[in-house]
């Protein structure tokens, strides 16, 4: 079952965007996401928990990506393990898939990460008041980002990805560290100043949407991208 957000009425959908949520995150931490970016004319299909059931995930994105009904270009953005699902989607030249956008790559790293409980783990993942609000409701399950290892399926994949590709990272995650994690973005990566790993539901969410939605029309222009905007 997919969360979906709609353009507003009387306004021509621009695209679409496909969310993967990442380790035991439910649709329910995305609605702020889901919301913003449709408000610019983009229709937006939230997955829950992509690692719950690699299979039916993929076949749902699949499927989605060739719904005559859904406008293109069509993208995926994914934080966490969804980020890691958009790159072997990409790899495995899914039809329809038109871009990515990948947000707090996961790294593996010996000996796991040492934190205390949950208001840890909400304070590694966010440093905004209303997403740990959220999370703390439901919208993730405690202790997912840590309990299992990132699926075998979902690893390697960056090297295989020919897609323009946004790439967004807080150079303050203690999760995924940005220097750690940096060399597994293809594409352009954007760091985010004082972002904690959940960089999509951050404190500086604002700017990220506007970098989103800057790329989104970039790429409606052509796959390679036609600047729109440029410093003087």
């Amino acid at each position: 079952m997919t969360d979906a957000y709609d353009e507003p009425a009387g306004i021509a959908a621009r695209g679409t965007v496909l969310v993967a949520a990442g380790r035991g995150e439910t649709a329910g931490a995305y609605v702020r996401f889901g919301r913003r970016i449709s408000a610019d004319g983009y229709r937006v299909r939230v997955l829950p928990d992509v690692t719950a059931d690699l299979g039916a995930s993929f076949a749902a994105a699949e499927k989605l990506l060739v719904d005559d009904a859904l406008p293109g270009p069509k993208v995926i953005a994914g934080s966490d393990t969804g980020a890691l699902f958009g790159l072997a989607l990409a790899a495995r030249r899914a039809p329809g898939l038109d871009a990515l956008i990948v947000a707090g790559l996961p790294i593996a790293r010996p000996g796991g990460i040492n934190l205390l409980g949950w208001d840890d783990e909400v304070t590694a993942r966010t440093a905004c008041p209303n997403h740990q609000r959220v999370l703390g409701e439901g919208a993730a399950t405690p202790g997912a980002l840590f309990a299992a290892p990132i699926p075998p399926a979902l690893i390697g994949h960056a090297g295989n990805v020919c897609l323009p590709t946004l790439g967004l990272h807080g150079d303050a995650d203690t999760i995924s560290p940005l220097d750690e994690a940096r060399p597994h973005y293809p594409g352009t990566l954007v760091a985010i100043a004082g972002g904690r790993h959940d960089v999509l539901n951050d404190v500086s969410h604002r700017t990220v949407a506007a970098t989103v939605v800057l790329f989104l029309e970039r790429l409606r222009l052509g796959a390679d991208l036609p600047v729109i905007a440029a410093t003087q």
